[in-house]
Formats: structure tokens, sequence, C-alpha cells
């Protein structure tokens, strides 16, 4: 009696498990939109490295490729996610809605009519079922009052003392007392009697209800199968046929990298069989042979127009991979810190990409293709690139006076490790003097306390109040 509550109850598990379900879809398109999100965020940052790095070339459109193919996956997963979320989701949903009703006094209307419909058809067999519990009572006392009647009565036969009058009384008892046990007996075979009776139709009762949940139950666990196999589809990629084509179309693209044909635009390019321009008499022009400064050199926003330079071939059709620009462009000399590992596990924050990353690294290369390359020369020994005292690093490219009205102390807030030999490296906390104002690149001129000269990130430090 009231084991039928189990199945009850499993009514109300069912409402649960859709909301189980549902949750878990949802943590699952989570995943699927912030897998997408990095892979994009990924792909954008490698392209742009890639492209302004020092590599070329098909073994490049190769590298490039990867970047392409993580756009793409990124796509697919946008997809999943959608497809998890506006089909699957939606559909567990409607589906909880149509086949479970709120009460107004709370509580499902399935599960009180299953409750009902258990109670009402155990309530007759219940009610049988404590009549014979009754029954067994009286007649499991009755024989208990009768062994005690006989124990009494065995005892007085031994007792001289007690008279012949209270001796018929004991008999007496135990006479009723055995008549008591053949009534109960009696009463309670008939009660069992009439429980067994009432079995048969008490076990049709009760299953008529339980097939009814059964039913209800085969609903939900099938419409569940139902919704997995469609989460299944909508995860499996493997069998989307854009998703093969992608890789595909990714091994067409390395392979197609080609050593020698790189190797010999790298020649016609960079190498002997560039385009010469070969020191001709010019006649002397005042806008020609205007003397270039050291400060306007340094400017990075400023690239130097070189006369008498014919291009032609392959170099026209480059225009980006080696500019004349006197100065490293901005982000060639965004800051590495040292001590950053860039294959570092990350901590899992939900977001789609760490913050620490993108304040850490910006750049993985140390130039770019278009870095500048000094292409005015003299064999005077301070304007010379290529002097011996220059390639060992022995000169200060700081060393023309600046004014002191622009010095300025400064103290570090990060560590920075200098990528360069015109750059400066220093710990947080360190202090420093600013020799000139942050350019349009961004970088500032200082002044270390060991009198070395040179230029550091201006976001780096604050001035010192």
């Amino acid at each position: 009696v009231g084991n039928y509550k189990r199945t009850v109850k499993r009514i109300d598990d069912g409402h649960r498990l859709c909301n189980d379900l549902m949750n878990c879809i949802h943590e699952r398109a989570r995943i699927e939109k912030v897998y997408a999100q990095q892979l994009t965020e990924w792909a954008k940052r490698w392209k742009q490295l890639v492209e302004k790095g020092p590599q070329y070339g098909t073994v490049e459109r190769a590298w490039c490729a990867f970047m392409s193919e993580a756009e793409k996956v990124s796509e697919l997963h946008l997809e999943v996610k959608g497809s998890l979320m506006n089909e699957d989701f939606e559909k567990i949903k409607n589906w909880q809605k149509e086949a479970f009703h709120k009460q107004m006094m709370g509580g499902f209307k399935e599960t009180k009519e299953a409750e009902d419909g258990f109670r009402k058809a155990q309530k007759p067999w219940a009610k049988k079922l404590k009549e014979v519990e009754a029954a067994k009572k009286a007649y499991h006392a009755a024989c208990k009052e009768e062994k005690l009647a006989i124990s009494r009565e065995t005892n007085s036969k031994a007792d001289p003392a007690l008279n012949p009058e209270q001796l018929k009384k004991l008999q007496d008892k135990v006479e009723r007392s055995k008549q008591d046990v053949l009534k109960t007996k009696e009463k309670y075979e008939k009660s069992l009697k009439e429980l067994d009776n009432a079995t048969p139709q008490y076990m049709e009762n009760m299953e008529q209800v339980f097939e009814q949940c059964q039913q209800f139950e085969e609903k939900r666990l099938r419409f569940f199968r139902e919704v997995l196999l469609e989460v299944q589809k909508h995860l499996d990629l493997s069998n989307v046929a854009s998703y093969k084509n992608i890789y595909r179309e990714l091994e067409q693209n390395i392979k197609t990298a080609d050593a020698v044909e790189d190797l010999r635009w790298f020649r016609a390019n960079q190498g002997p069989g560039m385009s010469m321009n070969w020191p001709q008499f010019e006649e002397w022009s005042a806008d020609l042979n205007r003397t270039l400064s050291r400060r306007e050199k340094k400017k990075a926003s400023d690239g130097v127009t070189l006369t008498g330079i014919n291009q032609t071939g392959d170099q026209v059709s480059q225009p980006n991979k080696h500019s004349s620009s006197l100065s490293v462009q901005s982000n060639t000399v965004q800051s590495v810190q040292s001590s950053y590992n860039p294959f570092e596990d990350e901590e899992d924050t939900g977001s789609t990409v760490s913050e620490k990353e993108d304040s850490k690294i910006k750049n993985v290369s140390s130039y770019e293709k278009n870095q500048g390359y000094p292409t005015d020369w003299s064999d005077e020994e301070s304007n010379n690139p290529f002097s011996s005292t220059d390639a060992n690093g022995d000169t200060n490219p700081f060393d023309e006076d600046t004014s002191p009205a622009m010095e300025v102390r400064v103290r570090a807030l990060y560590d920075y490790e200098g990528q360069e030999q015109d750059e400066l490296s220093f710990k947080a906390g360190d202090e420093l003097t600013k020799m000139e104002n942050e350019d349009e690149q961004g970088w500032c001129k200082g002044r270390l306390d060991n009198g070395q000269v040179g230029l550091y990130p201006a976001n780096y430090v604050e001035p010192i109040q």
C-alpha cells in the first residue's frame, strides 16, 4: 500500500529531466559559440602576423590557409550553436509545455491524475487489508490468552492452598479462551479469504492506472531518444560536406607550397635578379638632394621618396612586401615581454580570448615585411649604416642634444625587454628620464640612470608626481 508513489514521482522527474536536458544543450551551445569566437579571433590575429612577418611566397599562402580554415570552421560551429538553441532546445521546451500542465495549487495535472487513479484503485483492497490486520491481531491475542490460562490451570493443580471453586474458575477461563481462539481464527480466515478474492480485481485496477503512467513515460523516453539523435546530427560535422571540403581545400593549399618557386621569387625580387639602379650622374636639385635630419628620419609616419629608382617587374606588383620606409612600423615594435610563453595554458574564464594574452603580446615577429631598409649611405663613419661600430652596436643613435626642458622623470609600470638595439630594457618600478614626448606610433625616447639612451613604449610608464 502506497508504493505506487514511486510511479507517480516518475512523472515529476520527467519534467525535471526536460529541464536538465535543456540546460545540457544550452551549455553545449555556449561552448560552440565561445569556440567559434576564439577561432575567429585566433585566425584574425595570426593572419595579420603572418602577412606582416618575413614569410613570403607560396609557403605564406599555405600558412594563411590555416587561418581561412579556422574562419570557415568557426562559421560551422556557429551554425551548430544555432541548431542546438533554435531547434533542439525549443523543441524540448515546447514538448514539455504540452506534456505537463501546471495546476493553480502547485504540481502537475498528470501527477494528480495518476495519484487519484492509484488511490481509487487501491482503496477497497486497502480497507480489506486493514480488516485482515485487525482480525490477525485479535486471533494472536486470543492465542496468547489461551496459553496463559492453561499455564495458570496447570500451576494451580500443584498448589494445595487453592480450593475447588477457584480451580473451577481457572478451568472455565481455559474453556472460554479456547472458544475465543476458535472465533477469532474463523474471523481471521474469513477476512483473509475476502482479501484474496478482492486481490485479482485490485491488481487489474492498479495495473490499468500503471499502464497509463507507462504510456506517458514511454512518450517522454521516445521523445528524448528522438531529440538526442537530432542533437547528434547537429554536432556531427564529419557528415557535413562543407566540413570535409574545408580540409580538402586546406590540404591542396599546403601542397601548392613550392620551395623552388619561392626561392626563384626571392632571387628575382630581393636577390641578384632584382632590377639594379647603378649610380649615374645627376644634376643638382635643391628638392631632391635636401639633407634629412636625424629627427625626420625617425618619424615612423613619414616615408622617404627615393628618386632615380625605377621599379619594374615584380617589384611594382609587390608594393607591400618591402617598402622604403626608414622606420619600423608601430605594430612591429609592440612589446614582447621576456617572461611570456605563448604556449602556456590559459585559465578558462569563459571569455572568448584571454585579455592577459592580448596585453602581453601583439606581435610575435621581430620585424615586418615592410620594415624599412636604409637606402641612402655615406662613407662618413657617422652616417654609414654598414660601419663596423654600428654593426657591433657600439654607437648610440641618440647622441644628439636634447632640450633639458623636455626631460621628465617617469616610473615603469611593467617589465619591458628591448627587442632592438635602440630600445631600452627595464623592470616595473624602475625610474628613468623621458627626453622626448610620445611620437605618432606610441614610442618615447628616454634615458636610464646608467646613461643608456633609447626608445620605450609610452604606455609602459607613468609620470612621477
